[in-house]
């Protein structure tokens, strides 16, 4: 019989599995610690992103035109190279679950060095290359300086220990120091007109300041463990890691140059602008993420407790998620003519339909969090592959056919795509999974906003003004905010408990379908 309703606090192989990775509950069930580090992590997500803003609204004040537009292309040069070393070094030791972790480390250290060595000398030789291509030798020397950041990054991985023992207060101190200090640094080097200088260098302060704690405080030492076994456990955890990195690299990069080439400046533009907006609900997705891949790991081995989280975590997000893009689908013409402005009109088609599918793309978006806890990645890089290869092979061709909407059907045809292939591989997981079930009850409390918006728009006067915009979000948003309490009032309760002291009961199985066996 499932236990997959019982507090996780008093079963006792749960128990080991979590003292074995070093994580101190402090009286605590595992479901009140993630509760309460999903809390944790969004407070500093909040703050990171305040600070990112307010760095770049101040910089670009003392910046001119071009020095931001030659920052803009050494980032970009750099961010596209560096996205190679994302291969999941980090992901395979928060996995693992070796005797000797500090040795376990120490390997894993070894090899993240060997990685971002390579990624290093690849980023040395693509500097003489993107000068050469925009014509600007002014592009070399920033490029090379950029270079250095590389070696900070290595330094940092100590990081990766806490993200294991489910710190989640010290891992997120530790993270803000980075952005605080860069942002500090470029500020004052702008004002004191450096230039785009000033963000260079304000990128290496805070890398090399965050490595530098990061190294103060880990309690294992950075030494070199080279281990052939090892060495082909990571490379098998991390090739189809690679292919997931390339094939989202390529869609991305394929997406602005051949929008560009067939529509111009402009389309490309209208592409990245909706890509911008509507990945703006990942953000939810990255903190739940995040913070559940180590719990994951943790009980690895429980496929009843894999399954509760999945459901659970993967409903959460939904509650922000669906809203926010039938939002973005419902008022994207708002968006742009009292927001943005009136030049923006021919992206509203990919608003809508970025909003729609960003929506229905979070249908089981945290499914690589359970194949890569159970050291299973080869799944990630057939989704990614496939997924590549329908967009390719629809949203390029139509681009050219029928411009901005064309391209809005192929992204639509490569979203469907994508689920497709993660309902296939969590039904080899989790063999009772129902897709369908699932994505019903999550829509369910939309549905009632949604409608109420498009009857109040019957009502209206062919001339909408702000007012009926502001009734219509209004509606909108108390609407579903009354709908998903009373649908998903018991969900919302048992996340509220786990922030209490006290440990709580969780739901009983029946409530989240029979769990796999």
């Amino acid at each position: 019989m499932s236990d997959a309703g019982a507090p996780l606090a008093t079963t006792v192989s749960t128990k080991s599995l979590i003292a074995r990775r070093g994580v101190r509950l402090r009286g605590r069930s595992i479901r009140q610690h993630a509760a309460r580090g999903v809390i944790v992590n969004a407070m500093f997500s909040i703050l990171l992103l305040v600070i990112s803003l307010v760095r770049n609204l101040v910089i670009v004040r003392f910046l001119t035109r071009g020095d931001y537009g030659i920052w803009g292309i050494v980032m970009t040069s750099a961010s596209t190279v560096l996205w190679l070393k994302q291969v999941g070094i980090g992901d395979k030791y928060v996995q693992q679950d070796a005797e000797d972790q500090e040795l376990a480390f120490q390997k894993a250290f070894t090899i993240e060095c060997i990685v971002n060595g390579i990624v290093m000398l690849l980023l040395i030789g693509a500097a003489p290359v993107v000068a050469a291509v925009y014509g600007r030798s002014e592009l070399l020397v920033p490029i090379l300086i950029l270079s250095l950041a590389v070696p900070a990054n290595v330094l940092g991985a100590a990081s990766w220990v806490f993200i294991r023992r489910m710190q989640w207060g010290k891992q997120r101190l530790i993270g803000a120091i980075d952005p605080m200090i860069g942002t500090v640094t470029a500020i004052a080097l702008a004002v004191a007109g450096a230039g785009y200088w000033s963000l260079l260098v304000g990128v290496l302060a805070g890398a090399y300041a965050g490595s530098l704690v990061t190294v103060i405080v880990s309690p294992y030492r950075l030494r070199w463990q080279l281990d052939r076994e090892a060495l082909r456990a990571y490379v098998g955890f991390s090739w189809p890691l690679f292919v997931v990195t390339g094939s989202a690299l390529l869609i991305a990069q394929s997406a602005l140059f051949f929008g560009n080439a067939a529509l111009g400046l402009a389309g490309a533009g209208a592409i990245a602008l909706a890509a911008t907006i509507s990945q703006f609900a990942q953000t939810v997705d990255d903190i739940v993420s995040g913070t559940m891949y180590p719990v994951v790991c943790a009980v690895q081995q429980r496929l009843d407790l894999l399954y509760e989280s999945f459901v659970k975590s993967n409903r959460v997000a939904l509650i922000w998620a669906l809203p926010f893009g039938f939002g973005l689908a419902l008022f994207a013409p708002d968006l742009v003519h009292y927001g943005i402005g009136d030049r923006w009109r021919p992206a509203i088609p990919l608003l809508e339909v970025f909003g729609v599918f960003a929506a229905i793309g979070h249908f089981g978006f945290n499914w690589d969090d359970y194949f890569r806890a159970r050291g299973d990645t080869r799944p990630m890089a057939w989704a990614a592959a496939v997924t590549m290869v329908s967009f390719l092979a629809t949203a390029i061709p139509l681009l050219y056919i029928w411009g901005i909407k064309g391209f809005a059907i192929g992204v639509a045809v490569q979203t469907v795509v994508n689920v497709g292939c993660r309902i296939f591989f969590l039904r080899l997981l989790f063999n009772t999974f129902d897709m369908l079930r699932h994505a019903a009850r999550a829509c369910a409390p939309v549905i009632p906003g949604v409608v109420a918006v498009l009857l109040l728009r019957v009502a209206e006067p062919r001339q909408r003004r702000l007012l009926d915009v502001a009734i219509e979000l209004l509606a909108y948003t108390v609407i579903t905010v009354a709908a998903t309490w009373a649908l998903e009032r018991r969900l919302l309760v048992e996340m509220v408990s786990y922030l209490r002291r006290s440990a709580s009961p969780g739901l009983p199985a029946e409530a989240l379908g029979q769990p796999a066996k």
